[in-house]
């Protein structure tokens, strides 16, 4: 969680269509829309080794300050498009925000800690919803399943938010649940017996075949 926003050189981008998004990510450049409310979309170009950093290091709900020649402004990430091949950042959406402004994020929650032997654990929801100011915003929520035993659960409420976080997903939204392991049944083994027989079946109906076309020669 920071309090400060990231810097991000970017500039106007002027060229628009398939071709044009196509020539700026061959130039290393990755097309950027800044969307708000009280302006038209901004559309703009940044450095993709940059901003790839940016969301590697600070995750999706990274805040950056945009620098546009000049003319800066408060953005936070909300959403990515990535090459199914080669997994680069190919666009990127912007939200406009406001220094001081509340902003409702879903927050990844990882667990730390082994739960008790012979139980299993099961992580039924990866993220929760919360408010929480815009340079606020941790990365990531975690809660300790150190010795928890068979019939344990952990819900959005028993997840413990830092000061500037509140919670709006529902309160019994089950995050983590320990169940027993389901034992799962071996399949019998094939004793062959049917393949055989029906192999057998199948050369003897050959034989007669055989037979009645000799007899018919």
């Amino acid at each position: 969680m920071s309090n400060k926003a990231l810097a991000l050189a970017a500039q106007p981008r002027n060229e628009f269509g398939k071709g044009a998004a196509r020539r700026a990510r061959r130039a290393g450049l990755v097309p950027v829309v800044i969307y708000a409310n009280e302006f038209e979309p901004v559309h703009i170009l940044v450095d993709r080794l940059e901003f790839t950093a940016v969301v590697r290091n600070h995750g999706v709900n990274a805040v950056v300050e945009v620098d546009i020649e000049g003319d800066k402004q408060l953005a936070m990430i909300k959403n990515l498009d990535q090459n199914v091949i080669t997994f680069e950042i190919d666009h990127a959406d912007l939200l406009a925000i406001k220094r001081g402004e509340k902003v409702e994020v879903d927050i990844p929650v990882t667990y730390e800690g082994e739960i008790a032997a012979g139980a299993m654990l099961m992580q039924d929801a990866d993220t929760i919803l919360v408010e929480a100011d815009v340079l606020s915003i941790p990365e990531e929520l975690v809660v300790n399943v150190e010795g928890l035993e068979i019939g344990a659960q952990i819900t959005a409420a028993d997840i413990e938010l830092p000061e500037e976080c509140t919670l709006v997903s529902d309160p019994e939204t089950l995050i983590i649940n320990v169940v027993e392991p389901v034992e799962e049944e071996l399949p019998e083994p094939d004793s062959g017996e049917e393949g055989e027989e029906g192999e057998g079946e199948a050369a003897e109906g050959e034989a007669e075949a055989a037979e009645e076309s000799a007899d018919e020669e």
